[in-house]
């Protein structure tokens, strides 16, 4: 089995990351949950709070680590000996987007990606849309794990 990265800005880790998660430790020897930093973006959540969150995410899962990274992920993934990229699709919008991703990752490095289908019951979850409904006071606690959900409610405040 290959080692794979998980990328993502995780800003907040949702439940349909965690299925992600999940469904990838089973089918890669080592899976790196990855999550980007980029000064740029103005995330809700600080690195080091992302990590935190993805970090308990992990913990019943021995072949999954948490990493940052900054700049191209198939360099990252290089970097990091690992030769798949593991993507979770909700839509076919996502698939369009990510088969050109995957297409050029690929002619880059070599760095094939596998896609995996989010469960129907998580198909309409995004990071974005739980930060929109959780700002306007909204619940999201079917969305993310209790801990992710009381982070939110503390960032609301």
């Amino acid at each position: 089995m290959a080692k794979a990265v998980f990328p993502g800005s995780f800003d907040p880790p949702t439940i349909g990351h965690l299925d992600v998660i999940t469904r990838a430790a089973g089918a890669f020897e080592e899976l790196i949950v990855a999550a980007g930093v980029n000064q740029s973006k103005n995330r809700l959540f600080s690195d080091d709070e992302r990590v935190e969150m993805l970090t308990e995410l992990a913990e019943p899962f021995p072949n999954v680590r948490i990493a940052t990274f900054s700049g191209l992920v198939v360099d990252f993934c290089t970097a990091q000996g690992a030769s798949v990229l593991v993507k979770g699709l909700r839509t076919a919008a996502d698939y369009d987007y990510e088969l050109q991703m995957a297409h050029l990752n690929r002619r880059m490095t070599g760095v094939d990606t596998v896609f995996l289908p989010s469960a129907p019951e998580h198909g309409f979850i995004s990071s974005s849309w739980v930060k929109e409904i959780s700002k306007l006071g909204g619940d999201v606690s079917t969305f993310v794990t209790p801990s992710v959900h009381t982070r939110l409610l503390a960032k609301y405040e």
